[in-house]
């Protein structure tokens, strides 16, 4: 039997309509919300970069950036300005070039998840804030995508445990400042359920079980400034002092110079030199 080979690509473009529909309205506006209260305490910066599935859907409208790019997949015609056509695991950036990277669902939708946390890390500068935002599959999402055999919308990407992803943060040098999971709901499209069941939030349920739909990780990239090596003084660039004899002789020149300020004083200091 032949291995089936997974589109990420086509799964996508079905995840970016899937937003169109009111679980998925419902879905956006949480973590709009969410990633503004997760950065509410963030100092705003130069570079923000959001890699995720569309420029459709942007994140943290309330901080405060001078530059803003956003990434998508996809090329399609009357693309805004600071939108990058690329693959979450190829991101055409300088090493340290960003103060906050945003992956909104780029791991659960990729080939090389762990490679997007690697190409998020290199781009980010000393100190830079990464905040990972991913399908939590310790939830009623999560047992939905195992008893479904439906792939299209969410339940076509890759649910990734969220102390998984604090490993991979670990491993790549970073410290989780803050962790949680979030959106206390059913996976059903009707407009009314969506209203009544688990509105766990007000009472605090992700204290309890990690039901949340989704996950969002802020983490900090800790690596330290470079020390300045001292100068090494190699032995053919050291130049070799006189005795203590010619010292002493050469500060009685300079001192019969000083004190004897005459022709024959500077004859002399000529001389000794």
């Amino acid at each position: 039997m032949k291995p089936v080979t997974v589109s990420f690509s086509e799964r996508y473009q079905s995840f970016e309509q899937w937003f169109q529909t009111p679980l998925g309205r419902a879905l956006i506006s949480d973590q709009r919300r969410c990633v503004d209260k997760v950065l509410a305490d963030v100092l705003p910066g130069a570079r923000l970069l959001q890699v995720g599935i569309s420029h459709r859907l942007p994140l943290a409208a309330g901080c405060d950036f001078t530059t803003r790019f956003i990434s998508t997949p996809h090329w399609c015609q009357d693309l805004p300005e600071n939108v990058v056509i690329c693959d979450g695991d190829e991101l055409p950036f300088f090493d340290g070039s960003m103060d906050l990277v945003i992956l909104h669902h780029t791991a659960d939708f990729s080939a090389y998840p762990h490679q997007v946390v690697r190409e998020a890390s290199r781009i980010l500068r000393g100190g830079g804030q990464l905040v990972v935002i991913g399908f939590n599959p310790l939830s009623f999402w999560g047992l939905g995508k195992l008893l479904s055999r439906n792939r299209s919308g969410p339940w076509g990407g890759r649910f990734l445990f969220r102390s998984r992803m604090e490993d991979w943060l670990n491993l790549l040098d970073f410290e989780v400042e803050k962790s949680s999971c979030y959106f206390m709901r059913l996976p059903v499209q009707n407009q009314n359920l969506l209203e009544r069941f688990f509105k766990l939030e007000r009472f605090g349920g992700h204290r309890f079980l990690p039901i949340g739909a989704y996950y969002c990780i802020l983490a900090t990239k800790r690596i330290g400034a470079l020390i300045k090596a001292r100068p090494v003084w190699r032995p053919d660039n050291v130049v070799a002092l006189p005795g203590a004899g010619a010292i002493g002789a050469s500060r009685g020149y300079i001192r019969t110079i000083r004190n004897r300020n005459d022709k024959q004083g500077c004859d002399v200091y000529r001389r000794g030199l």
